[in-house]
């Protein structure tokens, strides 16, 4: 069964858009021959659009045309010109912010006015800074003996298979492509099945952009079927993978069954963030609201574990309530929406079973703990308070609008319950003592620290976990080792024996 490429969609809001709905492989929009997949709208339960997915066969056709240009074309692309094709991706991105911002505010449910302010605007920032890259990378000279010449060469990887999430469609996107196209490779991008429409809008500027064709390929489909050929692929010199720890680890098997891929993982999170005696709870509250309710509480660094000093708990939640509140639930293209449906059935359902386990645990609901509305995947902003960490909804990862909170005696009590858990992929502390804040920051085994503010990135601060949470580091000047290998060079001088 197939389908013309462009489709129209409805939009929750009585308007329409035009979305891609094939394959882009080698510059191209081509239809796949696996199952089509219906992509559903979290607001309102309805079938957005169909969908191509690659089978097999398909996989084997982007990756050997990323393969092919990358041995025929791309690595000898000055890389002045790399970042100039990626400069002006992003002007094309800039003119198309609208139109992307809704294709990922009607797929993921997220609120236009974040998906236009932030993710969308982030992510240009994010080819703009990779692309100021491109002609940077380089190795060394070293002295080694008189008679010697010694160099290092940073050399690209080859092709790059990366797959991607639902939560942040365009800017796990850039977090991907924008570095491994900087250092010169190829790539074959699986989109999440179930939000796919702006990562192919996104190959429709790829093309427009003047990328030699097979740079960018973007395919969608299954994970245990086309992100797993495309993991297994012997031609796939790395894997960029972000998910769930459970799929990194399938990735991590079939790296090791195929060609030893370099892998790069940004798994699952249960991060903490720990409110002291002396925070300024005012902030403490806006900050930490922000840390678990942002994007809906579908974000891998979500503090969704607050641990607050005893003696400042009552006044802590009483404003940590009062910032959750102000939450404007609603359909995504109202532009006072901040919190939109959750992404899927199956996740909706999940989270209201974490709330309802949570509470036969002993814990308590103090706010929210239900559905919002009668239609679409809305839950209310959910506040759990007598939390333990021997409880189930302080060690799993719910990946909803869902914060516990518990208590601690002292920094160090807080500095091991934080550190009580599988993950270890980022975490927060609020204190007026700077040498408080550091302690925990040291102490706490967490790739990302944030002091007196939460969920706070920039295009030059690397991100990545420790532990369950994964290895290898996005963005900064810290990701361009994830999709580069070094190569030494000697050469005999004065050669003559």
């Amino acid at each position: 069964m197939t389908q013309d490429d462009i489709q129209t969609i409805k939009l929750s809001n009585g308007k329409s858009a035009k979305a891609h709905t094939h394959l882009f492989i080698n510059n191209e929009f081509v239809p796949g021959n696996g199952p089509l997949i219906e992509t559903i709208n979290p607001a309102n339960e309805e079938v957005i659009c169909k969908v191509h997915s690659a089978d097999k066969n398909d996989v084997d056709r982007a990756v050997n045309a990323a393969y092919d240009c990358y041995n025929k074309t791309w690595r000898k692309v000055a890389p002045a010109e790399r970042g100039r094709l990626i400069n002006k991706l992003a002007d094309l991105m800039e003119r198309d912010k609208d139109e992307l911002a809704t294709l990922d505010a009607v797929d993921n449910g997220k609120s236009f006015v974040v998906a236009r302010d932030v993710d969308v605007t982030d992510s240009i920032g994010c080819y703009r800074y990779f692309a100021g890259w491109a002609d940077k990378i380089h190795g060394k000279t070293i002295d080694t003996t008189f008679d010697k010449l010694c160099y290092t060469r940073h050399e690209a990887l080859g092709v790059v298979g990366a797959i991607i999430p639902w939560n942040y469609p365009t800017m796990m996107a850039a977090w991907k492509f924008a570095p491994a196209l900087a250092a010169g490779n190829t790539i074959v991008m699986k989109s999440s099945e179930v939000t796919p429409l702006s990562t192919l809008k996104f190959g429709e500027l790829v093309k427009e952009a003047g990328f030699p064709a097979g740079v960018v390929n973007i395919i969608t489909g299954y994970g245990h079927t086309t992100g797993n050929f495309l993991s297994q692929h012997p031609k796939v010199s790395k894997m960029a993978f972000t998910g769930s720890t459970v799929t990194g680890r399938k990735i991590m098997e079939s790296s090791s069954g195929s060609n030893l891929k370099k892998l790069q993982l940004e798994l699952g999170g249960k991060s903490a963030q720990i409110v002291l005696a002396d925070a300024d709870l005012e902030n403490a509250a806006y900050w930490a609201c922000g840390g678990i309710f942002n994007n809906h509480g579908q974000s891998c660094n979500a503090g969704s574990r607050i641990f607050v000093h005893e003696s400042v708990h009552d006044k802590f939640l009483e404003l940590f309530i009062a910032e959750a509140k102000k939450i404007k639930i609603g359909d995504p293209f109202d532009e006072e929406t901040f919190q939109g449906p959750q992404i899927n059935k199956s996740q909706f359902e999940k989270i209201l079973g974490y709330i309802e386990l949570g509470q036969k645990e002993g814990a308590k609901v103090v706010y929210g703990g239900k559905r919002w509305g009668t239609k679409g995947y809305y839950i209310e902003p959910t506040v759990l308070i007598h939390c333990h960490n021997n409880m189930r909804v302080m060690r799993e990862e719910i990946f909803g609008p869902v914060v516990c909170i518990g208590t601690f005696k002292t920094i160090e009590e807080a500095i091991n319950l934080s550190n009580d858990s599988d993950y270890g992929l980022a975490g927060g502390v609020y204190t007026k003592n700077i040498d408080d804040g550091i302690l925990v920051a040291n102490e706490v085994k967490a790739g990302t620290m944030w002091v007196n503010c939460y969920d706070v990135f920039d295009q030059s601060t690397p991100f990545g976990g420790y532990k369950q949470s994964g290895f290898g580091k996005e963005l900064g000047k810290y990701a361009l080792q994830e999709y580069t290998q070094v190569k030494v060079v000697k050469v005999q001088l004065h050669s003559k024996i």
